[in-house]
C-alpha cells in the first residue's frame, strides 16, 4: 500500500532532480530515500525516474503521476489542519453569525479584547436575521451565532450571555422627551419597528403592547433607518443599550423605560460542535466587554 512518506520523497526528488538534496530536505539519508522510492515504483509497477551518474529525470509516467501525488499531499495536509483545529480549538477561525441589531454595536467592542486574550482565534463574521442564522448553524455553515430569541430546535444549544435593556428613542420635540423615564405603553401610538424577520420588531411590539397593524408603513430594514426617521419627527422607537453611543448627536433623545423592557442575548451552537473551548472563550469575553460597556452608561 502506498504511504504518504513515499509520496513526499517522490515529490521532493521530482522538484530537485537530485537524490542528495531531496534527502537533505526530507531529513533522511539518501539510501533511505532511494529505498522508499524503489518500493513506491514496485507498488505502482512503473519507473518514476531515469537515473544516471550525472543526472536524474522524470519518466513520462512520472510526470503524469506528479500532479496527483501533490494533490494527495495537499489534501492530507488539509485533513491534518482540520484535526489540529479540533485538538487545539483556539487556533482555527470561528464562523460566527450575529443579528444586525447587535453586530454593529457589540463587535467593535469585542474583537480587540478577543484578539488580545486569544491571539490565534480569529472570527469570521456573518450578519443576518435570526431565522437565517439558525438555518446556517444547522447545515454547518456557521459554528455559532449571537441571537436574542429563544430557540426551539432540539439539535441546538443556547447559553444566556447578558440582558440588554431597551431605551426609548424620541424626537427632541416629542412630548415624552421631557420625562426622565418613559412608559413602554406610551410609545405604542407612534412606534416605528423593523421589518418582519428582525427579532427586535417583535420584541418592541411586545414590550409596548402593540400588534403591528398600524405600523406596517413605518417598517424599516435597519435600526439606523429607524433612528433617522425618529430624528426627523416621524415617530418613536426602541434601541438596544449597546447602540446608545452610536446615536448620540442624531437629534434624538434616549430615555430609560419605566418597565425595564430588555432582550436576552444568547450564544447558540450545535450540541455536537466539538470546539467548546473556543465557545467558552467567546462567551467569557462577550460578558466582560458588555458588563464594562453597560456600566459606563
Amino acid at each position: 500500500m502506498i504511504n504518504l512518506q513515499e509520496l513526499r520523497y517522490f515529490v521532493a526528488v521530482a522538484e530537485r532532480l537530485h537524490f542528495g538534496r531531496a534527502a537533505e530536505a526530507c531529513h533522511v539519508t539518501q539510501p533511505t530515500l532511494s529505498g522508499q522510492l524503489r518500493k513506491l515504483e514496485q507498488q505502482l509497477g512503473v519507473k518514476l525516474f531515469e537515473r544516471t551518474n550525472k543526472r536524474v529525470a522524470l519518466t513520462t509516467i512520472g510526470e503524469q503521476i506528479l500532479p496527483y501525488a501533490r494533490r494527495v499531499l495537499e489534501e492530507a495536509n488539509a485533513l491534518a489542519s482540520v484535526a489540529a483545529a479540533t485538538s487545539d480549538p483556539l487556533t482555527a477561525p470561528l464562523k460566527l453569525g450575529v443579528i444586525p441589531t447587535l453586530a454593529p454595536y457589540l463587535m467593535p467592542l469585542l474583537l480587540g479584547p478577543l484578539r488580545e486574550t486569544y491571539p490565534d482565534l480569529t472570527i469570521e463574521l456573518w450578519e443576518d436575521i435570526t431565522r437565517s442564522l439558525i438555518e446556517l448553524l444547522r447545515v454547518q455553515r456557521l459554528d455559532a451565532a449571537l441571537i436574542a430569541t429563544e430557540i426551539e430546535e432540539s439539535d441546538l444549544r443556547a447559553v444566556d450571555l447578558f440582558d440588554e435593556p431597551f431605551l426609548a428613542a424620541l424626537p427632541k420635540t416629542h412630548a415624552l422627551a421631557k420625562r426622565k423615564r418613559v412608559s413602554e405603553a406610551d410609545l405604542a401610538q407612534d412606534l416605528l419597528v423593523l421589518a418582519d424577520g428582525h427579532c427586535l420588531a417583535t420584541q418592541s411590539l411586545t414590550a409596548c403592547g402593540g400588534n403591528g397593524r398600524d405600523m406596517r408603513s413605518f417598517q424599516a430594514a435597519s435600526l439606523e433607518t429607524l433612528v433617522s426617521m425618529v430624528a426627523n419627527g416621524y415617530g418613536t422607537t426602541l434601541v438596544p443599550s449597546l447602540a446608545a453611543n452610536t446615536f448620540e448627536g442624531r437629534s434624538v433623545v434616549l430615555r430609560p423605560l419605566s418597565g425595564h423592557a430588555s432582550r436576552t442575548v444568547r450564544l447558540t451552537s450545535r450540541k455536537t460542535f466539538p470546539r467548546q473551548k473556543a465557545l467558552r472563550a467567546l462567551e467569557k469575553t462577550v460578558r466582560e466587554v458588555v458588563t464594562k460597556a453597560l456600566s459606563l452608561q
